[in-house]
């Protein structure tokens, strides 16, 4: 496998935090592990921005909004809350006090977090734990051996996802609730994957982890090699795969040994931004725990099936769907470096 770049973030060391004295550093470094966050199809929607030392600003970047799957921006916020969770952690890990202010301004509504540094403070050592699984957590699009999940970690991912009291994680474990969600993750598959549209955007997302962008889906995601990526993006474009996706994503989701619904109480970019916060310490919780995870959004992401879905879990409003367990962990996919998402005033 090739080495790392020496931009790329996933080689962070949170040794070097020590090396940062000026407050401004402090927060550069900091971003290193927010930009890890996942996002829909690696879009990578986030944009920071600098105000002298100690101020910060996370904004959302439209330019790498997905208008035919997520018309609401909704996902685009989720991944921004899972960059400030990355930012949350680590600075709690690292020892650096911050106070965070979400949605501040209603005249900026690309505004979603203003972040102040209120300098040092003791490392939370529980923390520590969650930090190194930043740099470990991985989508994992692969099925997952058919062991249990403990129920320790269990109860600590739903304890890590409703921890601000904003957020439900519903856990389904039980054969005729998986076989349920199963059906509506199918059927939303054959849903988008008919609309010419979607293909488009999601293939116009696929590329080689060498294309020079830092960004987008891998072929080596799906279990292909990375240089196929240019030819299932064409793929997509040409044929409607419905069917085939269909039945390889129900029984990935059928086969699970658990799926998760992550819910909230309304469906506003508050909201948006508190999923994204509590999917990102679930998914920390999980990994620190040796256990992986993938979305199966089909069933949030088609309006009908949303509906569907809430009423099959008992959930208030659905954001995301997920399913958990062991398997192996892929390579890290691209991402860009904080110098591409940062600009300074």
């Amino acid at each position: 496998m090739d080495g790392p770049r020496q931009d790329d973030p996933w080689a962070v060391e949170p040794g070097a935090f020590a090396g940062c004295t000026d407050p401004a550093d402090r927060l550069r470094f900091l971003l290193t592990y927010a930009v890890l966050a996942p996002s829909s199809h690696n879009t990578q929607p986030w944009r920071f921005r600098l105000h002298g030392g100690a101020r910060l600003d996370l904004l959302a970047d439209r330019e790498r909004a997905l208008p035919v799957v997520d018309p609401d921006d909704r996902e685009l916020t989720i991944s921004c809350g899972a960059a400030l969770a990355n930012l949350r952690c680590a600075a709690a890990a690292l020892g650096e006090a911050l106070e965070v202010a979400a949605l501040p301004d209603p005249a900026e509504p690309d505004l979603l977090a203003r972040i102040t540094a209120r300098g040092p403070c003791p490392p939370a050592a529980r923390m520590a734990r969650l930090l190194r699984a930043i740099t470990a957590r991985h989508t994992s699009r692969q099925a997952f051996e058919p062991e249990p999940v403990p129920a320790t970690l269990r109860e600590e991912a739903i304890a890590a996802a409703e921890q601000d009291g904003d957020t439900w994680l519903h856990w389904v474990e039980s054969p005729a609730q998986r076989q349920a969600i199963a059906r509506l993750v199918a059927e939303g598959d054959r849903v988008q994957m008919a609309d010419p549209a979607f293909r488009q955007e999601l293939a116009r997302w696929i590329r080689s982890r060498h294309s020079g962008t830092q960004d987008g889906i891998s072929a080596a995601g799906f279990g292909l090699p990375d240089l196929l990526s240019g030819g299932m993006a064409l793929l997509l474009r040409r044929f409607d795969l419905g069917d085939g996706q269909a039945a390889r994503d129900a029984a990935l989701a059928e086969g699970a040994p658990a799926l998760a619904v992550l819910a909230t109480p309304g469906d506003t970019p508050r909201d948006w931004l508190a999923a994204g916060e509590a999917l990102e310490r679930m998914l920390l919780t999980l990994t620190a725990g040796g256990l992986s995870a993938s979305y199966l959004n089909q069933a949030v992401e088609v309006p009908a099936l949303r509906l569907r879905l809430a009423a099959t879990v008992g959930a208030a409003v659905p954001q995301l769907l997920l399913r958990i367990g062991r398997g192996e962990r892929p390579s890290p996919s691209a991402r860009r470096p904080v110098a591409a998402v940062l600009d300074e005033t």
